[in-house]
């Protein structure tokens, strides 16, 4: 199945962090744009999360340690771990889910 993004709808799911997501069988693959100074505020879910920063810098705190993410740093975010964030600049971020998010459905 060939999917091209352009015609993916742009969902806001926190204020300043739209994406556009794509679902399969078993993960969820969310392509974000985050707006300089949007806060993610501390959570856990049981997903499973890997990130990495495509565009802009992006501070985590994952686990009670904070660190800047730049284009091409990747984290594993593993299930029920505690992370929040903020964009520094403006971001573009991948997240990888598993399993999948239904609540991005």
């Amino acid at each position: 199945m060939a999917i091209e993004i352009a015609n993916i709808p742009q969902k806001e799911i926190i204020k300043g962090f739209k994406a556009q997501f794509v679902h399969s069988e078993h993960t969820t693959t969310a392509f974000w744009e985050v707006e300089i100074g949007a806060e993610l505020p501390l959570h856990a879910h049981v997903h499973e999360q890997i990130s990495m920063v495509t565009e802009g810098q992006f501070q985590m705190t994952i686990d009670g340690i904070t660190k800047i993410y730049s284009p091409g740093m990747i984290v594993v975010i593993p299930s029920n771990v505690e992370h929040s964030g903020k964009a520094l600049t403006a971001c573009k971020i991948t997240d990888v889910f598993s399993p999948v998010r239904a609540d991005y459905k």
